[in-house]
């Protein structure tokens, strides 16, 4: 199916990408809404929307738009999937101007490997140079500070 895909800020459907994010997807569950609304100010964002116009699909690209991008937050809502939706955001991501000839590109996936290498993702060249400073609990965490806060 194809879909319309463009990065109009003011197209996107905040809430329905925040409630995805924050209750459906394995890696932002719990996702408070100020951080999530710091993440599009701060980012390239892709809206995929159908025929009438109704948000679809979302990614988000964190990027210096000159040496590096990381692809972020690429989603299909329930019952878009497997219709190719997801794959024409990575398309449309990859062909942006500003993100052309960059030294590097990278992102996270548990589960569409398959899916990113059709676009030239492969695993790091070289991990040991890699180095990560994750706190994977990080939302939850705040979660409970904000509870505690307000005790």
């Amino acid at each position: 199916m194809a879909v319309q895909i463009d990065c109009d800020p003011r197209r996107l459907d905040r809430e329905r990408i925040y409630r995805y994010l924050s209750q459906q997807s394995y890696w932002a569950r719990g996702l408070p809404r100020d951080i999530f609304e710091r993440s599009l100010a701060h980012s390239l964002c892709f809206g995929a929307y159908d025929e009438a116009g109704s948000q679809v699909g979302f990614g988000r690209v964190v990027t210096d738009r000159a040496t590096f991008a990381y692809l972020a937050d690429i989603l299909v809502l329930d019952g878009w999937r497997g219709q190719g939706i997801g794959k024409q955001i990575v398309a449309a991501m990859l062909a942006h101007p500003e993100l052309q000839n960059l030294r590097r590109m990278m992102l996270a996936t548990a589960d569409a490997h398959g899916l990113y290498a059709q676009y030239g993702f492969t695993p790091l060249s070289r991990p040991e140079r890699l180095m990560e400073r994750l706190e994977q609990e990080v939302y939850q965490r705040l979660a409970h500070e904000g509870q505690a806060g307000g005790a």
